[in-house]
């Protein structure tokens, strides 16, 4: 079982002395840099501060989140030797326990996460320097995580500025063929009172550390010859981080604690979410801040903890507890916190499935089953989107029929998964699926 979950394992000497490895990483490394100096002259041109001044905060300054920092490190120091994961973890440990007095000393919030980044920086000058290819494609894995965080942050603000009417009266009311499921959980979180609140919301900002446990042991043993697997969880978030934010344009909506609650800042319809479902027959555009992002349509907490949940299911059972227990308690969390509608979730569902077919089990190639999937689940979640908005006055009034039409949709993503990548060998889901059973001389398919 856990050879399918490391995927396929090739001799790592191919990789290390593989001609232009480190040139290709170094490109990479170019197009981030001007990636993110776009990013931070639009942000200086619209009068934010963008990802530099955020960069720079975690070096020397208060970094903005204390768990990434330190995830992004744990990330790098899977492809290096057992000596240099210990010496880097020392020196960042005692950088932030110097730092971190220092903030106390001087009446400053306390906070952690410069020596990790420090030493990520470092390990990156180390990996290149003894030209360690696996090292360095850790490194990356660990840069990435973090800055991916980086650029999220300025998309959103970017969402803000170009978007500044939002789509949630149309959300609001398509949401009403599945029964308004953020109404009905958030007046159920109410009642449960704080405790429940805070274990649902530790889990719904911790979902990138569950995310690095997984992919921890995914690639476990690549430091000590193991070849790294030919897919992984890493893959699938940071993929889901780069197409998804692009619905955000599309389709603006901040949710409905924002645009039917208390969070609202006054632009808010009314203060009705969670006690009182509206019903408009005829929706508009409303205008909004500039500070709530327009982050709900596909919802990506969904998908991510979906993608954790999958590639958690070949592992030990503990690894698979926690990939349900994420991923039903995510669910709850969106909805309950009133940060997302029903069909947000569903097109969440459609998304990960989709991207995660593009990258799953790479051995096979771009067969007919393949290219069957990831053409449908892309029709279906642009039907969603397209329902959403032009037919929501239809949904609202019919939920009977456009409920379970919008399940169905899902479902048959779902079920075309599963058949693709997952049903038993040699069953009829997965010979119309596209699988075969493995033959003596190929490698067995990542998980």
């Amino acid at each position: 079982m856990n050879d399918v979950l490391q995927g396929d394992e090739r001799p790592t000497c191919a990789e290390k002395a593989a001609p232009g490895a480190l040139r290709m990483y170094g490109v990479g490394a170019v197009a981030v840099v001007l990636f993110l100096g776009t990013l931070q002259l639009v942000a200086w041109i619209q009068g934010f501060s963008g990802p530099v001044p955020s960069i720079w905060n975690d070096f020397a300054g208060t970094p903005k989140s204390m768990a990434v920092p330190w995830g992004g490190l744990a990330l790098a120091l899977i492809g290096v030797n057992t000596t240099t994961r210990i010496r880097a973890l020392s020196i960042a440990v005692g950088i932030d326990v110097v730092g971190a007095l220092v903030r106390v000393e001087s009446g400053r919030p306390f906070s952690v996460g410069n020596g990790a980044v420090i030493v990520l920086a470092g390990l990156a000058a180390y990996t290149l320097w003894r030209r360690d290819v696996g090292g360095v494609r850790s490194v990356c894995l660990g840069c990435l995580l973090i800055l991916a965080t980086k650029v999220g942050d300025t998309w959103l603000h970017i969402t803000t500025i170009v978007r500044p009417y939002v789509l949630d009266e149309y959300a609001q009311l398509a949401d009403h063929a599945l029964g308004n499921p953020s109404w009905v959980v958030g007046s159920a979180l109410e009642a449960l009172g704080p405790p429940a609140y805070a274990v649902l919301h530790w889990v719904y900002i911790q979902l990138p550390i569950a995310a690095i446990a997984i992919a921890i042991y995914q690639l476990r043993g690549v430091a000590s010859g193991r070849a790294w697997p030919s897919h992984y969880l890493v893959r699938t978030f940071l993929l889901i981080g780069l197409v998804g934010p692009v619905f955000y344009i599309l389709f603006p909506v901040v949710g409905p604690m924002f645009a039917f609650g208390p969070a609202g800042q006054g632009f808010e319809i009314g203060n009705l979410w969670p006690a009182i479902v509206p019903f408009d027959d005829s929706p508009t555009k409303i205008p909004f801040d500039a500070e709530t992002p327009r982050n709900c349509m596909p919802s990506l907490h969904t998908a991510w903890a979906l993608s954790l949940f999958i590639h958690s299911r070949q592992g030990p059972w503990w690894l698979r507890a926690g990939g349900t227990t994420w991923l039903v308690c995510t669910l709850v969390a969106t909805l309950g916190f009133g940060y997302h509608y029903g069909i947000d979730l569903v097109a969440g569902v459609v998304l990960c499935l989709t991207l995660e077919s593009m990258l799953r089990d790479p051995e096979r190639g771009w067969d007919r089953a393949r290219i069957r999937l990831v053409g449908y689940g892309s029709a279906v979640l642009v039907l969603l989107l397209l329902s959403y908005r032009y037919l929501a006055v239809p949904f609202a009034e019919y939920p009977e029929l456009f409920g379970p039409a919008i399940l169905l949709a899902m479902g048959t993503v779902v079920g075309m998964f599963y058949a693709t990548f997952f049903a038993a060998p040699g069953s009829v889901f997965a010979t119309w699926g596209g699988q075969t059973l493995i033959g003596p001389t190929r490698p067995a398919p990542s998980r």
